[in-house]
């Protein structure tokens, strides 16, 4: 008799009983890996996924059920997504699991569509995010903490967090029949220069200790023998991810080195890529991505296409990368999925869903077709205020400190995203003409001199130093801009927010005087009553303006896209939702994503806290199409 290893998973009894008839009701719901066979079973049936991932922090709420829905019109048979810790628990004591944060509802709108789930709820998830999905107040709370390692101060963090999301989760697994089939361990572990095994077995045990026998877990890693090598861990499912340029059969090759037997899954199959502020924008082109897609599904393997839906980094979520130079992501996360930033289906959409009918069966529904936009004009922006008035002061500066050195933005208990340091400049002897500041931003310093603005330092470009053209120089502002903790590279994942080292002549500078602004969100309310009589345009040399316009929606509420081109570099507020940070002096992405959901019907408010230019006209405009490749 032919002896079959297959992992069991679950197996749950409903009992439903009335006053009037007793009824047992078995639902045999369960997930399993058939090593024996290669393959999955789901219900005790051979099974393989094709898989998406959508995050459900990238678009409003609003729009989740929308986006889930076209993914199973494509095809699809599953969803993947990562639950960012940093969501929900954006402070050491407050939990978030509510509005866009509803992980449970996104979970069971999933079901709804008939999609399974891989959840990924690292705690480190990559995913071009603001510190790769770490909440900052861990570097707050233990500034010499050692993440994603064995360091008992970190695990106790992760622990909770574990703790918090699982429970709730726990009753959507498989085997207690709910959709979540498998579980990811960590995120591509095996890229980080760490190699903890010791951690990777801890958090492998606290995430079973909830998961127990209802789902798989596994692991997702690079197919190199390196990276392998160091992220799997052991009774956990070792799968692999690649894209277009790889070799199919070669890199499965790699993953049966490490599962010689069980299902092939491509756990990230790239449909398009990641792209950052000052480069071009990233495009795959869509025949090599049916054409790699089609070859895994012929040889019968499992695949999450990575990105399905992308979406947007709203307010100051984006993270960067780092390897040598400093690379901060776009705002957009359109990343050239099948499915745009706005939610409409491409041509890319509809040639994998042709090679998905070759191995699935289509679901009878019908094809989406791409949403009218708003073209909402032509607003006129008034300037109301200059970041550096006491006035703006007292209404954004929720930290104000003197410092003898200059504090992080964890230190103060900011996240994100400007801090002013100021200071007074030493008497410099006269006899020395090359008076020299230095500093080490992170991420840009825009430096004022005696009021007027004089150059920026950069994180990116490697400026850290400027000669002062005046020996009278007094007074120095320095305002520190976070672009986004490192969500990957080869440096430490500890990435604190500031200014540092900063000297004259290699002689400290000391004391400051520090105000921390917090822009979560701008109430107009707190502008109305301001009367502005600011005229500067163009280069702003005394500092940045908040301005604000309005403009009105009648009829049907639409996605727009709002056209920064003219403008340089900020942040842009509609009706109290912040959009995002755009950049239009650089590029490639000149529009920021405007959802429907952050509109009404009458007049709506933008507001724009301009850090560096102001158009003459002091105009902005709605448009119907995105611009996200700007050259």
């Amino acid at each position: 008799m032919l002896k079959t290893f297959i992992l069991v998973l679950s197996v749950s009894s409903i009992v439903d009983q009335t006053n009037t008839k007793e009824t047992n009701v078995v639902n045999h719901k369960s997930f399993a890996i058939d090593y024996e066979n290669n393959k999955f079973l789901l219900d005790g049936k051979p099974f393989r996924y094709i898989s998406g991932s959508f995050h459900y922090f990238r678009t409003p709420r609003e729009y989740w059920k929308d986006r889930l829905r076209k993914m199973r019109t494509a095809g699809l048979n599953a969803v993947s997504t990562y639950v960012e810790w940093s969501l929900h628990q954006p402070e050491v004591n407050k939990w978030v699991w509510d509005g866009d944060a509803d992980i449970v509802e996104f979970i069971k709108l999933a079901q709804e569509e008939n999609l399974l789930v891989l959840l990924r709820p690292g705690p480190y998830i990559c995913a071009e995010r603001d510190f790769g999905g770490f909440p900052y107040w861990l570097l707050k709370e233990v500034p010499d903490i050692k993440l994603r390692t064995s360091d008992a101060r970190y695990l106790k963090y992760t622990e909770e967090y574990l703790r918090q999301l699982l429970t709730r989760v726990e009753p959507l697994l498989r085997g207690k029949g709910g959709p979540i089939i498998m579980v990811q361990v960590e995120n591509e572990y095996g890229s980080f220069y760490a190699c903890d095994s010791v951690y990777m077995s801890k958090l492998k045990e606290i995430i079973k200790s909830y998961v127990k026998n209802h789902a798989v877990l596994y692991t997702t890693d690079g197919s190199n023998r390196q990276a392998l090598r160091c992220g799997h861990v052991s009774d956990v499912y070792a799968t692999i991810d690649f894209g277009t340029s790889s070799n199919v059969r070669e890199n499965f090759k790699i993953m049966r080195e490490f599962e010689p037997k069980g299902p092939l899954v491509n756990s990230e199959f790239y449909s398009g890529w990641l792209s950052h502020w000052g480069e071009s924008f990233q495009r795959v082109e869509t025949k090599m991505v049916i054409n790699v897609l089609d070859e895994m599904l012929s040889v019968g393997a499992s695949v999450n296409i990575y990105m399905f839906y992308g979406g947007t980094n709203f307010a100051y979520t984006s993270g960067a990368n780092i390897f040598g130079n400093y690379t901060p992501d776009l705002t957009s996360y359109d990343y050239d999925a099948p499915l745009t930033e706005a939610g409409d289906p491409t041509p890319k959409y509809f040639e994998i869903r042709k090679t998905i009918s070759k191995y699935l069966s289509l679901p009878d529904m019908p094809t989406p077709v791409i949403s009218s936009k708003g073209k909402y004009g032509i607003v006129s922006m008034r300037p109301v205020i200059q970041l550096f008035d006491p006035e703006a002061r007292y209404l954004f500066g929720s930290v104000k400190i003197q410092a003898n050195v200059p504090p992080t933005f964890e230190a103060l208990g900011l996240s994100n995203w400007l801090v002013l340091y100021e200071a007074n400049l030493p008497l410099m002897n006269n006899s020395n003409n090359n008076q020299e500041l230095k500093a080490t931003p992170k991420d840009r310093a825009l430096i004022y001199f005696d009021g007027k603005f004089s150059t920026t330092l950069s994180r990116s470009n490697g400026t850290r130093s400027i000669y002062l053209k005046s020996k009278s120089t007094k007074e120095i502002k320095l305002l520190v801009e976070t672009q986004g903790r490192v969500n990957f590279g080869n440096v430490d994942v500890e990435d604190f927010k500031g200014i540092f080292n900063v000297t004259l002549n290699n002689i400290d500078i000391s004391p400051w005087n520090v105000t921390g602004f917090r822009f979560d969100s701008i109430s107009e309310f707190a502008l109305g009553s301001i009367k502005s009589c600011i005229t500067e345009t163009e280069t702003l040399y005394t500092g940045p303006q908040i301005l604000i316009g309005h403009f009105n929606v009648t009829g049907e509420v639409s996605d727009t896209f709002l056209n920064t081109a003219s403008w340089g570099k900020g942040i842009a507020f509609i009706n109290g939702h912040n959009l995002g940070r755009y950049w239009s002096l650089i590029g490639p992405q000149l529009t920021l994503y405007v959802p429907a959901p952050y509109l009404i019907i009458g007049q709506n408010c933008l507001i724009l806290v301009e850090l560096e230019y102001v158009p003459k006209n002091h105009k902005i405009h709605f448009q119907t199409n995105p611009v996200l490749d700007y050259p």
